[in-house]
């Protein structure tokens, strides 16, 4: 009977597998229809500050262009000669969550295509287009143009008519342009032929990579999708230069599947965004983070070393410590999230989600804090915005969910009630963010149970889970409010440090999973959240790299990843347990971002640890080594994050955008800052990397073999054995080759 069960699962599986793969559920395109001028417009140049809007007709028909004052053949935005650029509709978003895992179905009901221009005014301030759509002169439109304070060139459309929740902007784009940023994307950094849903969710369970994702999908609902994202945003730059965001939290979508064109639908019946104008992708970035935000620079405690995550309490503490001293391992910080305690579920082993220190799991906490602190060792904990009851917890001194559900700081469901939310087999209570007093209360729970226990940072956790249909505080649409609240989750945790003073807030460094486009100018710094322990390009090792590669063009400048990844299974089918391989050369990449901190996953027994042999350990010390090595160079990056919002992860693209080989590399190759050009190895058993670099002179960090390297660019291959991921420096900075060497 087990063996035929067995067979029946393994059947079930390979069914999902197959539908999951062929099976494409997306809806088309919305078509765009004619696009018609009245006679009274007038066909010219409107001027607006250094943008120029032109209207214009030839025999292919009218269309809008922008270009700026200065260089009328760089194009920024163009409508569709003859097509309309407008269109609108009525749908029904059907949303399904999942443990966290979002996915909207659109049921669309009516589409309104046809786009009448019938008068265009325009003034010093404002660029004013009205018409209406079709034969429907009472469905009406106001697309208005101005420049905004941070130099943009701002776009705002409203639609009247009550049944309108839907605004299509359909514009041209080239066959050869490519599309970067959207937030963390994490399988591939060229979006150019994709749908991309722009919404803050759990990235899912394999993303794509069989079996693990049909089986996710049919024991959870929790597989995802290639696009699922813990940090998506509305944001792009094009290898063309072009660049545009929406200002818009509704949920929308950016439709690159058509060679020719681009279509954005915002569910709602307005749409506000940007145009932006650079002569560079570092200088696109720049601009659009003037209105994002820009994170703040690290503080110099978290770069000298590593950040130990663990878990065990206080003896296993002080004895790994013991070990970490014995290999010299340079150590920033102690990362304990089972703080408040731990519990086992059938995804392993998680955390008693009650903010407090479990005194029986870390007795004598205060020593503990105290004796790496005398060390230059700092302590970090763990917090999220959900809690849980704790009627099972024996040791609780305080209970957290009770009294917020007393003071009703908890969503609501549709009957009033605390909206219990089901993560893995427990469920837990959100605090509603949109109450003031609920904000309060949790950024004085962040201050009384954290900062006050002797943590210098933590892992602001989660911030996806807002349900569409829950109840707030605010009376706001909670699907509306869904992408907004990881950044007010952020905006709490950065209030709670800032109240400590200027002096002691530099000093505390939180770090976020899920973000949306203003995060980073709250958060401190960012994670890439649960990959797979595995060497796919869904959910495993590579995504870490296209992750740091997307986010970084859309403003968040410090991002990282667990070394080794987190999300662990055990399944008679199939095992996802982290290699001894996958995690040393997890631990050589992470040696060249922004923070090197590990992780010991769901399953830590079931994973190879830093510490689980004598060659681990000694390959983990070298590379914190080099890590630390790099302090400076990293603090320099630092700053210009800071001041201009540049990442300190890089494509090559952002320093050599005119070099058609560079826009062909994906996960393969980054650069640290404009000085490090990195080729890490992605794949079980291999030795050797194959590696491009651009116009400059570079030096091989290992073998200190150099190459002066001309326009035409260089591809060259590489050894790559453990220890030896390609790194190659750039002559013309001042890093050295024999100091970063480790050895």
């Amino acid at each position: 009977m087990r063996i035929r069960k067995r067979y029946i699962v393994v059947i079930l599986l390979i069914a999902l597998s197959l539908y999951w793969l062929f099976h494409d559920d997306t809806p088309p395109s919305i078509a765009t229809g004619k696009l018609t001028v009245e006679d009274a417009v007038e066909l010219k140049d409107y001027l607006l500050g250094e943008y120029v809007l032109r209207l214009s007709k030839a025999d292919d028909g009218a269309a809008l262009k922008v270009f700026t004052a200065n260089d009328s053949d760089k194009i920024l935005w163009e409508s569709l000669p003859g097509k309309s650029f407008l269109q609108c509709g009525f749908g029904e978003a059907a949303v399904k969550e999942s443990r966290g895992l979002f996915t909207v179905k659109d049921q669309r009901a009516k589409i309104w295509t046809d786009q009448r221009i019938t008068s265009i005014n325009g003034s010093d301030s404002s660029i004013i287009i009205k018409g209406n759509f079709g034969v429907d002169d009472a469905l009406t439109y106001t697309m208005s143009w101005s420049i905004a304070a941070e130099g943009h060139l701002r776009f705002q459309i409203s639609v009247s008519g009550p049944t309108v929740n839907r605004i299509y902007l359909t514009y041209h784009s080239s066959a050869e342009e490519s599309f970067y940023g959207f937030g963390e994307q994490f399988t591939y950094f060229d979006l150019k032929g994709r749908r991309v849903p722009i919404i803050v969710s759990e990235q899912g369970i394999g993303r794509g990579a069989q079996p693990i994702t049909a089986g996710a999908d049919l024991t959870a609902g929790a597989g995802g999708d290639w696009h699922t994202s813990y940090a998506g945003v509305p944001h792009y730059l094009t290898s063309e230069l072009r660049s545009l965001f929406l200002e818009n939290y509704e949920y929308s979508i950016f439709d690159l599947r058509e060679n020719d064109r681009v279509q954005i639908a915002v569910f709602a019946n307005q749409m506000a965004g940007r145009v932006l104008a650079g002569e560079s992708p570092l200088e696109l970035i720049e601009s659009y983070t003037r209105y994002a935000g820009r994170m703040r620079q690290l503080p110099d405690w978290i770069q000298q070393g590593a950040v130990i995550g663990m878990q065990g309490g206080t003896a296993r503490v002080k004895e790994v410590y013991q070990a970490l001293q014995k290999y010299e391992v340079p150590v920033a910080a102690f990362w304990l999230q089972d703080w408040v305690g731990q519990r086992k579920t059938s995804f392993g082993k998680q955390l008693w989600w009650n903010w407090e220190v479990d005194e029986d799991r870390y007795p004598e906490w205060t020593a503990l804090v105290d004796m790496l602190e005398k060390d230059g060792i700092a302590m970090m904990t763990y917090i999220n915005p959900f809690l849980v009851t704790v009627a099972d917890k024996s040791n609780a001194r305080r209970d957290l969910f009770n009294e917020a559900a007393e003071k009703g700081y908890l969503i609501r469901d549709e009957h009033d009630q605390p909206y219990m939310i089901l993560n893995t087999d427990f469920s837990a209570g959100l605090v509603d963010l949109s109450n003031p007093q609920a904000r309060d209360w949790i950024r004085t729970v962040i201050q009384e149970q954290l900062i006050a226990s002797g943590a210098k940072g933590w892992m602001a956790d989660f911030g996806e889970a807002l349900p569409a249909d829950a109840q707030l505080y605010s009376g706001e649409d909670a699907f509306v409010a869904h992408n907004r609240y990881p950044e007010d989750w952020a905006q709490i945790n950065r209030e709670a440090i800032e109240a400590l003073g200027d002096s002691l807030s530099n000093e505390y460094v939180f770090f976020s999973r899920s973000g949306y486009m203003r995060s980073p100018r709250y958060t401190t710094l960012f994670w890439l959240g649960d990959q797979l322990v595995s060497w796919d390009h869904y959910d495993g090792i590579k995504t870490a790299v296209t992750g740091m590669l997307s986010s970084g063009v859309s403003g968040y400048s410090l991002n990282h990843s667990d070394i080794g990844g987190y999300t662990t299974i055990t399944n008679p089918l199939k095992d996802y347990h982290r290699s001894k391989e996958l995690f040393m050369r997890w631990t050589e990449l992470s040696a060249f971002t922004p923070v090197f901190r590990t992780h010991e996953g769901n399953q830590p027994d079931n994973n190879h640890q830093f510490h689980s042999d004598e060659e681990t350990f000694q390959h983990f010390a070298r590379f914190a080594k080099i890590y630390a090595a790099l302090a400076e160079y990293r603090k320099q990056l630092g700053k210009e994050a800071a001041e201009k919002g540049w990442p300190l992860v890089r494509h090559p693209f952002l320093h050599y955008p005119n070099d058609p080989e560079v826009q062909k590399i994906n996960h393969k190759q980054f650069m640290l800052g404009p000085d490090l050009m990195i080729a890490p190895v992605l794949d079980p058993g291999v030795d050797e990397v194959r590696v491009y670099l651009p116009k400059g002179e570079w030096a091989h960090l290992w073998s200190q073999e150099s190459w002066q390297v001309g326009e035409e660019g260089k591809w060259l291959t590489v050894a790559a054995p453990l220890g030896e991921l390609g790194v190659f420096v750039n002559k013309a900075s001042s890093l050295s080759v024999k100091e970063l060497n480790g050895r």
